[in-house]
């Protein structure tokens, strides 16, 4: 099948363009408003933008709390979501109004950042703190804006919880990260293999 996005008349029950594009990681962004109402949202818009600097960004659908808080304060924090917090996770994806607290409505612990005045997950396996670089509209190819508020940050600080840690790496088996597929399906990251990049030289010997 092929069919083109301007139409977007594929023939299908539901959309596939979010299955195609994943698993996808869970930002679950902790902020604080400019008055100290604590917030807490999973995005799965989500990802690793640069190593160096260690950048990353969410991206929202509208300008929610989660962008306009990030934006106005100049901070957020980013919490692994494990398999074990997914219904916490899920709980506080929910819609609620403003100056509500998702960490006490999802029955988590909420905790000052080291670097950034803003709230991570205690109970997360790891948390990025982050100071905003910037906030944005992307555009489509008719130069006008998406609906989306785009959210990049540089992580200045990470905490990671020392039962994580095996080996010298962050184990995944452990951490189970959680991720968004198409739909409403998720999957986890716990069941790994490891693949090493090929080596040029060996690959002109094959």
């Amino acid at each position: 099948m092929f069919y083109t996005t301007d139409t977007n008349r594929h023939g299908l029950a539901h959309d596939p363009y979010k299955a195609i594009i994943s698993p996808r990681p869970i930002g679950w962004i902790g902020t604080k408003s400019k008055d100290g109402a604590l917030n807490l949202a999973p995005y799965s818009f989500f990802n690793a933008v640069s190593d160096r600097p260690k950048l990353l960004m969410f991206s929202s659908a509208g300008y929610k709390h989660s962008a306009r808080n990030a934006e106005e304060t100049g901070v957020f924090t980013t919490n692994l979501v494990g398999r074990a917090l997914t219904e916490q996770m899920n709980m506080s994806s929910v819609d609620a109004p403003d100056g509500v607290d998702e960490f006490e409505l999802s029955g988590l612990t909420a905790k000052a950042g080291e670097l950034v005045d803003a709230p991570y997950v205690d109970e997360a396996y790891a948390v990025l703190e982050c100071r905003t670089t910037d906030v944005f509209r992307p555009k489509g190819l008719d130069g006008q804006p998406s609906e989306n508020w785009m959210v990049l940050g540089q992580v200045v600080g990470i905490r990671i919880r020392d039962e994580a840690i095996r080996n010298g790496r962050l184990d995944m088996a452990l951490v189970a990260p959680l991720a968004r597929l198409g739909y409403m399906d998720y999957c986890d990251g716990g069941d790994t293999f490891e693949l090493f990049r090929p080596e040029w030289e060996a690959v002109k010997r094959a």
